[in-house]
């Protein structure tokens, strides 16, 4: 179903929606433009805001800068609703919770202290700018990226279990030979210095001091280079599987069964036939395509309705 906004009437309401809705006009990309610049600076002053040597100095100044930018979106947003035929189902849609979003933490602030850092998911507003620069066909390479990583999730899940039973076992080891001075107290601790271990990412707050688990710390970490890139490779086979799905056609070729053919591919690579067996080889003669009309049950009839004769 088709959810797209509509305006809400002619007139103003009309010329409004054109503006804030649609980017085709140099008036529309410029709004557009104007709104995705805007976002930026707010969200740099919740950034700025943020340094407590600025906050000591500008404090003031970034409250009301901040104020400022709240009651603008909120102005924009209402703008919004006013030139759509069905405001509520807009506020339902990605943009309009994104919208919504973005002005509320500020509007919290007067009743919960500090909810003003959670103005930073107003940066989610800069999604326009698929919009504004023609972006949306990244959108389909983002499917692609999503519908490779569905695919690969049960190979993934598998490798993640099997990691954690493998990190559990040398944790378990760990908390039999290590002392608790050296930090292994149980073993859910010993299972944090097993994953930090794996990963290579070594915090050092938690360190084995004998002989033993120093050479079991060893083991792990180089388990965790030769591993590491599982996960890489078997995303990378699904994206690439995808791609080739989404290239290639399946269908065979009838002349002499070669397979994997560019989907707008009219004719064999292999051997030259025609691929399309909906319609007749553009190289035929007129009696050749009628002959071939004819076989395929799509023959063509004169006049008075009948068959061509034979």
């Amino acid at each position: 179903m088709n959810h797209l906004p509509k305006p809400a009437g002619e007139g103003l309401r009309t010329r409004v929606f054109q503006i804030i809705f649609e980017s085709d006009t140099p008036l529309a990309k410029g709004f557009d433009i104007a709104l995705v610049v805007t976002i930026f600076a707010s969200v740099l002053v919740v950034m700025l805001e943020s340094i407590a040597s600025l906050r000591a100095d500008y404090g003031t100044l970034f409250y009301w800068v901040e104020w400022g930018f709240t009651i603008l979106f909120t102005l924009e947003l209402a703008v919004r609703l006013y030139c759509l035929e069905r405001p509520w189902m807009y506020l339902r849609s990605l943009y309009g919770i994104i919208d919504l979003v973005a002005i509320l933490p500020t509007w919290l602030m007067l009743l919960v202290p500090g909810a003003q850092s959670m103005v930073v998911v107003r940066l989610l507003r800069t999604l326009r700018i698929f919009r504004v620069l023609r972006l949306m066909q990244f959108v389909g390479e983002g499917r692609l990226l999503v519908d490779a990583l569905r695919r690969s999730t049960r190979q993934i899940l598998l490798f993640f279990f099997t990691i954690f039973m493998v990190v559990t076992i040398f944790a378990s080891v760990m908390y039999l030979i290590e002392p608790a001075e050296a930090g292994f107290t149980s073993i859910p601790m010993s299972i944090y210095w097993g994953i930090v271990s794996l990963t290579t990412v070594g915090y050092g707050d938690i360190v084995p001091v004998t002989p033993i688990g120093q050479a079991i710390t060893v083991m792990l970490m180089l388990i965790g280079y030769s591993i590491i890139a599982v996960p890489t490779g078997v995303f990378s086979a699904q994206v690439i599987r995808a791609i080739r799905e989404d290239r290639y056609s399946d269908e065979a070729c009838p002349g002499c069964g070669h397979e994997r053919h560019e989907q707008r591919a009219r004719y064999c690579l292999r051997c030259g036939t025609w691929l399309d067996e909906t319609a007749p080889d553009p190289r035929l003669s007129e009696e050749e395509r009628k002959a071939w009309r004819y076989k395929h049950g799509d023959e063509e009839r004169d006049d008075n309705g009948s068959p061509p004769a034979r």
